[in-house]
């Protein structure tokens, strides 16, 4: 039940402005309530955002270091790129092979030998064509069932051909002769389309293949070839131009000799370590920043009434003080930290490394002399190209060997370690966004300051009532004073 409250008519006083600062010293342990959770809400975001630095960082060691795939590159260079191109995958050889290409693989061709005497049928009509392909390999399915549906029309039914996977051709009308082309898609030798029925055989006839038989290759066939080469001398075919021999895959371009070397990747190989170098420097940057900031106690966050009172500009400056110093020493970030540097600097005891790239400094990465760059790392370009050229295998395995202790771990698996731990805790104390307060600290904390502030504002709302009903009698005693007095002064003068 709310108070009634009356203004300041007997007394002249200003009620509202006599409740309002009154309430002002009231409200004092409320702002101080509200500010603490400002700084919880500012430290719980600060937290965050270096979890975000942490996440970035084991994004792109996982992505561009642990896969062997991307460190373990190899190239494969053409002396001849017309005649053949060439990749190699990570478990290639460094090797020189020679090919001479004799001939090139084609695609098996179907041509009518005369115009469609198609007209469109009243019912489905099911064609049933046993296919092979160019390598002699058949659908999972064979023969392949295709269904023409109730009055297609030419157009239609090449649609409904073309648009069958298991087929593997392409078909098309020549609008000058007429006539139906059909071409399988892949190439080698031995492809063929058998007519599996008699309307199978019957529809492709009045397609213009007069010569359809059921059980039988398509009529109108070009054959399509294997393609033929010799590397390193021996003699042989497939029935691709895109081939893959001992981890490289060739493509055959035409016919002609070319000599594929391959070897290490060592730009990408570099590359990958120098982005995981100038990564690691900048968020190690990032996060001895924050942990170094000063704590400004002077700047506590403000109040509504105070940022009213001052200008945007004004109000930036002194929250970016506020917020200033919140993870200044942190210990779960500085911890973090230190094990990170631990795990980069320290000897990796593995025996499929080799000795001479067992620590990072022998591959030519080696920590800043400047105690101010607070570990950053330094790369000697010559010296890591060097060790990636004479040993890529140990400088993977430097990185990625997959021990059971930490003496035994690679780098990044030590690192990831180390960040997954630094997040799991930091998780534990500010949570992440799908979190509900309940499940971190600051959370908590959060959850009883606005228990508190809810009671308090619930405390003051009877405090300034009761204010009121003080000055409302107050106004009421006055009042009644004022009836009194003028009731005798009109009493003494009427008297007269």
């Amino acid at each position: 039940m709310s108070t009634l409250r009356i203004s300041g008519l007997a007394s002249g006083m200003d009620i509202d402005k006599i409740v309002s600062d009154l309430m002002k010293a009231e409200r004092m342990p409320l702002d101080k309530l509200n500010q603490k959770k400002q700084i919880l809400e500012w430290q719980r975001d600060d937290y965050r955002s270096m979890n975000s630095l942490l996440q970035d960082l084991d994004s792109y060691i996982f992505n561009n270091l642990t896969l062997q795939s991307s460190m373990l590159k190899k190239k494969a260079v053409s002396s001849n790129d017309s005649v053949i191109s060439a990749t190699a995958n990570s478990s290639a050889s460094n090797i020189s092979t020679t090919l001479n290409v004799t001939k090139l693989a084609t695609s098996a061709t179907w041509i009518s030998g005369g115009t469609p005497s198609y007209t469109p049928i009243g019912t489905d009509t099911t064609l049933k064509i046993n296919v092979t392909n160019g390598d002699g390999s058949s659908p999972s399915t064979n023969p392949v069932t295709v269904t023409i549906t109730a009055n297609s029309t030419l157009d239609s039914v090449i649609a409904q051909l073309n648009s069958n996977s298991d087929l593997g051709i392409t078909v098309f009308q020549d609008t000058q002769t007429g006539k139906i082309v059909i071409t399988k898609k892949d190439t080698g030798s031995q492809a063929s389309l058998v007519m599996g029925d008699a309307t199978t055989a019957t529809f492709f006839q009045q397609l213009g293949f007069s010569g359809a038989v059921a059980g039988a290759d398509l009529t109108g066939k070009t054959a399509g070839q294997d393609a033929q080469f010799t590397i390193n001398g021996l003699s042989t075919t497939r029935a691709t131009n895109t081939f893959t021999i001992n981890n490289v895959t060739y493509t055959l371009k035409s016919a002609g000799t070319a000599t594929v070397t391959t070897g290490t990747d060592t730009d990408t190989i570099f590359n990958a370590i120098k982005g995981f170098v100038d990564k690691y420097n900048d968020i190690i940057g990032k996060i001895n920043a924050k942990i170094s900031e000063t704590r400004y106690r002077d700047y506590p966050p403000l109040t509504d009434e105070q940022k009213q009172a001052m200008t945007d500009k004004q109000v930036e400056l002194w929250e970016e003080k506020a917020k200033s110093g919140l993870l200044r020493s942190d210990s779960i970030l500085s911890s973090g930290l230190n094990q990170m540097r631990l795990g980069v600097y320290s000897k990796v005891n593995d025996p499929t490394i080799n000795a001479n790239y067992d620590t990072i400094s022998e591959i030519g990465i080696t920590t800043s002399s400047n105690f101010l760059d607070n570990g950053k790392l330094i790369i000697d370009e010559t010296k890591l190209r060097a060790a990636i050229e004479k040993d890529p295998n140990s400088v993977y395995q430097l990185f990625n060997a997959n021990g059971s202790s930490f003496d035994t771990k690679g780098i990044a698996r030590r690192l990831r370690d180390t960040i997954k731990d630094t997040i799991g805790k930091i998780e534990q104390k500010a949570g992440k966004t799908i979190w509900t307060n309940q499940q971190f600290s600051i959370g908590r904390d959060l959850n009883n300051i606005n228990n508190q502030i809810s009671v308090f504002n619930d405390r003051l709302k009877e405090i300034e009532d009761r204010y009121y009903r003080q000055f409302s009698a107050m106004e009421e005693a006055i009042n009644k004073a004022n009836a009194q007095s003028a009731y005798l002064m009109n009493a003494f003068g009427g008297s007269k």
